[in-house]
């Protein structure tokens, strides 16, 4: 039986007194007094001009992806080791995804492969910060400048985190987050579209609300989607909001506990590097060898501990492996990589417990 949970949402401010308004008022739909509220309130706290709420982080991908245009015939370069979504979006516009290896310290995108990935059909570059560390962004958008190219931010899983002193999703021209259940901040289902160009935030208002014309009613003069964030959502995410410090300093908190936990034993901790903060959105560990890391998930598991493996590569799976490639290190990251529980609110005793456990199994196995 799960004792800890790999994550649960720390809904402990403002979120029933602010859903209960919803209910109360009937405006559970997408409009209401919550919606426009969290998109300035978020665009302020990350420093953006502009952000626009939909109704997951997988359309806000898509959504970002048809404001600038993408479509049939163009190549979008994406890191292969990050989350379905990023490289599903691409597909779903009929462009095509382009795999990149990574950065064996920071996990990140390596942008000497983006250049070395780059053609005459490259239109963008997708940038994920994966699990909150953020990817380098003067390499990345060097390329970007020099080539002409879009940069398209997935902030899916960094909200908090800083490159050089400044929030990501204020480098590329476009920038998506999510609010997940697991997120760092979170609405249930919900994803906000972010950028500092007016043009873009008035496209992706266009294209997520059914096409509909600015000044006629019931006009629709592109073929939109329905992609709007309901006033619920946006109500749970406002009260996220009012807490986010609070709950962005519990998870670097309990990533330090993490690391004092786990010092000496032969896992390797998904630390950040200088002059960036992690935001943790998930604590991970890499394994020595890839046939230790799932034995460890097991054990854990008897042991009540909830834990999840490193996402996959992407081109590892069945619908984009049709052409073989290798990409060791993102294939080595993914293939050692584990979750830890990383939930704000996980206590002292409980991560002591769990580094325990991992002691215990190397111990074992030695």
């Amino acid at each position: 039986m799960i004792r800890i949970p790999v994550y649960q949402p720390c809904l402990i401010g403002n979120e029933k007194r602010y859903v209960e308004e919803c209910l109360d008022s009937t405006w559970i739909s997408s409009k209401g007094r919550f919606i426009p509220e969290f998109e300035r309130r978020f665009a302020e706290y990350t420093g953006v001009k502009h952000a626009a709420s939909v109704c997951n982080g997988t359309v806000a991908l898509h959504l970002a992806l048809i404001a600038l245009g993408v479509g049939p015939g163009d190549e979008v370069i994406v890191p292969t080791l990050t989350y379905i979504s990023s490289v599903n979006a691409i597909s779903y516009t009929g462009a095509t995804p382009v795999f990149v290896d990574s950065i064996e310290n920071t996990w990140q995108m390596d942008p000497e492969d983006v250049q070395r990935k780059l053609t005459d059909k490259t239109r963008a570059i997708m940038v994920v910060h994966l699990y909150g560390h953020p990817c380098d962004m003067d390499a990345l958008t060097t390329i970007a400048k020099k080539y002409g190219l879009f940069i398209v931010e997935d902030c899916a899983e960094a909200f908090g985190t800083l490159y050089k002193g400044k929030h990501v999703g204020n480098f590329g021209d476009i920038a998506t987050y999510s609010f997940f259940g697991n997120k760092s901040i979170t609405t249930g289902e919900g994803g906000m579209v972010v950028t500092n160009d007016e043009t873009l935030h008035d496209r992706s208002i266009h294209f997520k609300g059914q096409g509909l014309a600015k000044h006629r009613q019931y006009w629709h003069d592109v073929i939109g989607y329905n992609y709007r964030m309901t006033n619920i959502c946006a109500a749970l995410g406002l009260a996220q909001l009012e807490q986010a410090n609070m709950l962005l300093e519990q998870k670097r908190e309990i990533a330090q506990k993490y690391r004092d936990g786990l010092s000496g034993l032969s896992v390797t901790f998904h630390n950040e590097t200088p002059n960036v903060r992690h935001s943790f959105w998930m604590c991970s560990i890499l394994v020595d060898e890839p046939a230790r890391r799932d034995p460890l998930r097991e054990a854990l598991d008897s042991s009540g501990i909830e834990t999840r493996p490193v996402f996959c590569p992407i081109h590892t799976m069945p619908m984009y492996s049709t052409k073989f490639q290798r990409h060791p290190v993102a294939e080595s990251l993914g293939w050692r990589g584990i979750n830890l529980p990383s939930w704000p609110g996980l206590e002292e005793k409980q991560i002591s417990y769990i580094c325990q456990m991992i002691s215990k199994f190397i111990k074992r196995e030695r």
